[in-house]
C-alpha cells in the first residue's frame, strides 16, 4: 500500500507540469491529492509499532512535502506559477527516494518521550529553510536574468518559469519570512536537542558533527536576520548567507545521513 501511495503521489506531482495555468482550481486540486498521498506514504514509512524510521531520503521527502504545502498556500495569495515548474518536479523525484533508501529503524524503548517531538520540530525547521533555499536560488537566477537577457536563465522552460515569478522585492519579502520561521523552529530544535541529549546520552551537549553544523547554521541565519533588522541587508548578502546557512544544515542532517547509510552502511543517530 505504501508503495502504491508513493507512486500515485509522484504521478500527481508530475502531472501538474502538463496542466494548463487556467483554471487554477484544477492545479490546486491535483496538488492537494498528491500532497495527501505523499503524506500518507510518509506516515507509513516513518512510523512503526516498534519505533520510527529515519534516513536522508525520508528527510528530503518530508522537506518537499512541507514545501509543496507552503507553495500551495502562497499560490493562493501571489502569482507563483514559476515555482510550480520547479518545486513539483523535485517533489515527484523526492517522494520516490525512500523506496530505494528506506533509512534505519530506531527503537523508542530507550528514548525520551520528547524524542518524537524533537524530530518533528527538526523536520519542520529543515523544511522551512529548504523552501528559503529554493527561494534564494530562484532569486539568484531571477537577478542574473534581469542583468543579462541572453543568459541561460532566459531560454526554454526555465526562462518561462522565471518570467512568471513575482518581482524581486516581493520574492525578498517571502524569503525573509521563511528564514524567520525556519530560524525560530531551528532554535526550538537546538533547545529540544539539549533535553534529548541529556536524557539519552547523559551529557548536556553531544559535540558531534551534527551538533556543530546545526549550531553553525543557526548562527548564520541569526546573523542574517540581525543584519536585515539593524543594517538593512538584502540582495547578494542575504542570498549568500541564506544558501550558506542551508548548505551547513544540509551537511548536519542529510549529508551525514547519506554518508553513513549509503557509503559506510552504518547506523546513525
Amino acid at each position: 500500500m505504501q508503495t502504491y501511495f508513493t507512486i500515485i503521489a509522484a504521478a500527481l506531482y508530475a502531472s501538474c507540469l502538463f496542466l494548463p495555468t487556467r483554471p487554477r482550481w484544477l492545479i490546486s486540486l491535483v496538488i492537494v491529492f498528491g500532497w495527501l498521498f505523499h503524506g500518507a506514504a510518509l506516515g507509513m514509512e516513518i512510523s512503526s509499532p516498534v519505533g520510527i524510521r529515519l534516513g536522508f531520503a525520508l528527510m528530503l521527502s518530508s522537506a518537499l512535502w512541507i514545501s509543496v504545502f507552503a507553495y500551495w498556500l502562497e499560490n493562493w495569495q501571489l502569482p507563483l506559477e514559476g515555482l510550480r515548474l520547479l518545486i513539483l518536479p523535485s517533489a515527484a523525484f523526492q517522494v520516490l527516494l525512500p523506496v530505494f533508501f528506506p533509512g534505519q529503524l530506531i527503537s523508542m524503548s530507550d528514548k525520551s518521550i520528547w524524542f518524537p517531538a524533537h524530530i518533528a520540530i527538526a523536520l519542520l525547521a529543515y523544511s522551512a529553510l529548504t523552501i528559503a533555499a529554493f527561494h534564494a536560488v530562484l532569486m539568484t537566477m531571477q537577478e542574473a536574468r534581469l542583468r543579462n537577457r541572453d543568459s541561460l536563465f532566459s531560454a526554454g522552460w526555465l526562462g518561462a518559469a522565471l518570467e512568471r515569478l513575482p518581482a524581486l522585492l516581493m520574492m525578498e519579502r517571502i524569503l525573509f519570512r521563511l528564514v524567520l520561521i525556519g530560524f525560530v523552529l531551528l532554535s526550538f530544535t537546538v533547545v529540544s536537542g539539549l533535553v534529548f541529549s541529556k536524557d539519552v546520552f547523559g551529557v548536556a551537549m553531544r559535540w558531534d558533527h551534527k551538533t556543530i553544523f546545526t549550531l553553525l547554521s543557526w548562527i548564520l541565519f541569526g546573523v542574517l536576520l540581525g543584519g536585515r533588522h539593524w543594517r538593512g541587508w538584502r540582495g547578494k548578502t542575504a542570498l549568500s548567507l541564506t544558501l550558506s546557512g542551508f548548505a551547513t544544515l544540509l551537511l548536519a542532517y542529510v549529508g551525514s545521513r547519506f554518508v553513513f547509510e549509503v557509503i559506510l552502511h552504518r547506523s546513525f543517530l
